[in-house]
């Protein structure tokens, strides 16, 4: 018996540090980070303040010595012929210069870089770095944001405002140029350079962003505009070697584009002579089926292309639950209400606490790995660029509260919790080897609110569940005949501003031959 705790990208989701921990994939960890930088801060401020009291102490010392130099050096002889003065001449140089040239040379960086050095090896990777810019250029796509948006930080919902600067947006660029990804090194150079352009104040210049742009904008096709960046590039560095072979060369592709177009030009002109003038279907509007499932996926993620007509809506309902009067329910009912009719979802209302929340956290933050997805050609488990997302394993057994919400379960799907999933099995046919069949149904609870994005959706049915703290969806997987209902398939919208927690229970179908009896045809 498990209640499988698995969290998706942005999660807030803690566990201890250890060294290359996939940081980009979870808030929780990110969330550590800001208490180590924090710490770091503090013993960098000691640092200073050690730092300014030997820089006074050094400056004291060179105005009280300033001001007696200028007295003795206008009556050498004079000032020496006091025995006290000749004296402390000979004791300043031989040993006060001495104290202040240790003084000059002491080491007062020792705390800090001892912290620094200690708290290195939980600093996120080269990889974490790549991995963050990829979420964020990947929440650009889903949720069609411009890259000004996100670099002013004027994101729905957001509660601290961060701006980009305007390395910010370069190291971007970078990021999706290393990646041979043009069309998004285009879009943050070129907001890199409009930052610059409006005054802010970087170490960077805009012959470097200039380069980046040019060329990006190139590999698009797009060499009439390469050109005009190249130029501009030019003016503000007349020498610059590779700008100034690029713009040769671009010139030479445009004029070559050119005598082609004219070339074709002709040749239409004397086919037109030849043939009859046809008159041109009209274009067919595209039907919703036949949309790419990834771009059904992102609008359903943006509230866009929900195929839910008002006579279906019409026909959805909330009620109070007891699942026909079972005796922990009959006095006091569960809210349920009707997401979707085909396939059917329900929604369970203030199905789980606040005081259970917390504690399926802190049971899942010790053990959250990286979550991952059957690799096809291997046949193994592994990471995808696209599933940042951390998940653990919980059983009935770790705690009484565990057992508790899986009964919970049992008593309002009816189905039996027995068979379901135990172990996270890194085998792609770990149904089989559990041999308790295929997952007949699915329970999510929703652990937390989110401020924006979020969302679980079904691009075949084009339906879209939102995340509301408290609450849980479930659905059937399967016809009561067995047969797997494909209309289930679903995927989580990643987060844009906020923390998403889920936890899952996966039902299978040994056990329930007595509770959901088979249906007599396929889809029943």
């Amino acid at each position: 018996m498990e209640l499988p705790c698995w969290c998706l990208l942005l999660l807030s989701c803690l566990q201890s540090l250890s060294a290359h921990n996939d940081f980009f994939t979870s808030i929780g960890q990110m969330t550590d980070l800001l208490y180590t930088e924090k710490d770091l801060v503090t013993s960098l401020k000691d640092y200073i303040r050690a730092e300014e009291n030997k820089l006074e102490r050094v400056k004291r010392w060179a105005d009280k010595l300033d001001l007696l130099t200028a007295t003795a050096t206008q009556d050498p002889e004079g000032f020496l012929g006091h025995p006290v003065n000749a004296f402390k001449l000979m004791k300043r140089l031989n040993t006060e210069w001495g104290d202040l040239e240790s003084l000059v040379l002491s080491d007062t960086t020792d705390g800090f870089i001892s912290n620094l050095t200690i708290q290195r090896q939980y600093f996120p990777t080269d990889e974490d770095q790549t991995g963050a810019a990829k979420a964020l250029l990947r929440l650009q796509d889903t949720y069609r944001l411009d890259a000004n948006t996100i670099s002013t930080g004027d994101l729905p919902g957001v509660k601290h405002k961060s701006p980009m600067t305007v390395e910010d947006c370069y190291e971007l660029g970078k990021i999706a140029y290393s990646d041979v990804d043009y069309y998004h090194t285009e879009l943050w150079m070129a907001q890199a350079l409009r930052q610059l352009d409006q005054g802010e104040e970087s170490t960077l210049d805009k012959v470097t962003v200039l380069d980046y742009l040019s060329y990006a904008i190139y590999q698009q096709g797009e060499i009439e505009r390469a050109l005009e960046y190249t130029k501009r590039l030019l003016e503000l560095d007349p020498e610059h070697q590779r700008a100034k072979g690029n713009l040769k060369y671009f010139e030479f592709q445009l004029e070559k584009q050119k005598k082609a177009a004219e070339d074709d030009a002709e040749k239409q002109k004397e086919r037109g002579k030849r043939e009859t003038t046809e008159k041109k279907k009209p274009k067919k509007k595209v039907s919703n089926h036949l949309i790419p499932e990834r771009k059904k996926y992102e609008m359903l993620c943006r509230g866009e292309g929900i195929r839910m007509t008002p006579r279906r809506q019409s026909r959805l309902f909330c009620r109070y639950y007891d699942n026909n009067h079972n005796p922990k329910y009959v006095l006091s009912p569960v809210k349920q209400q009707d997401e979707w009719d085909r396939p059917y979802i329900v929604r369970y209302l203030d199905i789980i606490s606040d005081k259970e929340i917390e504690k399926v956290k802190q049971l899942a933050k010790p053990r959250l790995r990286r979550a991952t997805v059957h690799d096809p050609q291997t046949g193994k488990l592994a990471t995808a660029h696209y599933r940042v997302s951390k998940s653990a394993w919980l059983t009935g057994y770790e705690d009484p509260m565990i057992d508790k919400i899986n009964q919970r379960i049992e008593d309002l799907t009816g189905l039996e919790m027995e068979t379901a999933e135990e172990l996270q099995k890194d085998e792609p046919d770990a149904f089989k080897e559990l041999g308790t069949g295929n997952r007949i149904a699915t329970w999510l609870f929703y652990m937390s609110d989110v401020s924006a994005g979020g969302a679980t959706v079904f691009p075949d049915v084009g339906a879209a569940v939102w995340p509301q703290k408290g609450s849980a969806v479930f659905w059937y997987n399967l016809f009561a005949s067995g047969e797997g209902d494909y209309s289930t398939r679903h995927a989580a919208c990643p987060v844009l501003v906020g923390n998403k927690w889920v936890s899952n229970k996966w039902i299978h179908e040994r056990g329930q031959e007595w509770r959901r009896p088979c249906g007599l045809n396929e889809t029943e």
